[in-house]
């Protein structure tokens, strides 16, 4: 019988870079140039995040996540690269 337990079947979870920042067009900007300055192949997902009962997209900080199954990205690379949007990579 297949062992299933949960403790010896653990995957690690994929690694995923996320990085804040503080319009869409920012957002939008470094998203675009991920690829040419990371090598990134697949597009990152550009969310909007807003507090609880804010409606004014002034308000609102973009998320711009990056999946790194391979690990190969450098947090502190991504960090700087988002600061010189006005941004910072979320620590997890």
């Amino acid at each position: 019988m297949p062992d299933n337990d949960p403790v010896t079947d653990a995957r690690p979870a994929p690694v995923r870079h996320v990085l804040v920042l503080p319009d869409r067009d920012a957002a939008e900007e470094v998203g675009d140039a991920l690829a040419d300055r990371f090598g990134i192949a697949e597009e990152p997902h550009l969310i909007r995040d807003a507090l609880a009962g804010e409606d004014d997209a002034e308000d609102a900080q973009w998320l711009v996540v990056v999946e790194d199954p391979a690990e190969a990205l450098d947090p502190a690379a991504l960090d700087a690269f988002a600061a010189e949007y006005d941004g910072w990579l979320e620590a997890e």
